[in-house]
């Protein structure tokens, strides 16, 4: 399993990439001002780390018990983002409607667009990073 500070390094780095990526695609697509997706961008991601850090802690520890290994498949990826998604969707509704002052359908579409980048680049990221981060354990699955 990752260890605490290859945890840090992979939330932070996912969330600093993806404000970077997302603050100016989501101004240009809803017609805001990118401040305040922007604020809304960097609050997002800071409760997106936190959750990002808890998540994959939990879903690691899961995969451990239940499949000897933390090693995903490309369908347990998209399980995984999914997941992820589905979970901060149910946080931020409410502060993306209440910060715009918009209907929480109107928060609802605007949450899920941004729900539907993400689980598009985590999947990426994701996949980046365990090439570029591998763990010992996998080397000796390959191995075998």
């Amino acid at each position: 399993m990752r260890t605490t500070q290859d945890r840090i390094r992979h939330a932070i780095s996912f969330e600093i990439i993806g404000l970077a990526l997302v603050t100016p695609l989501g101004a240009w697509a809803f017609g805001m001002p990118m401040h305040d997706i922007g604020l809304l961008g960097f609050a997002g991601a800071a409760i997106a780390t936190l959750w990002n850090y808890i998540y994959n802690l939990g879903f690691d520890r899961l995969m451990q018990r239940v499949r000897g290994s933390s090693r995903k498949t490309g369908p347990i990826r998209v399980l995984h983002a999914i997941l992820f998604e589905v979970g901060l969707l149910v946080v931020l509704l409410p502060l993306f409607a209440w910060y715009l002052g918009i209907s929480l359908w109107q928060a609802f579409l605007m949450d899920v667009s941004f729900a539907l980048f993400y689980m598009g680049y985590a999947l990426v990221f994701n996949w980046a990073y365990d090439r570029l981060f591998p763990l010992a354990e996998w080397q000796k699955l390959e191995a075998a």
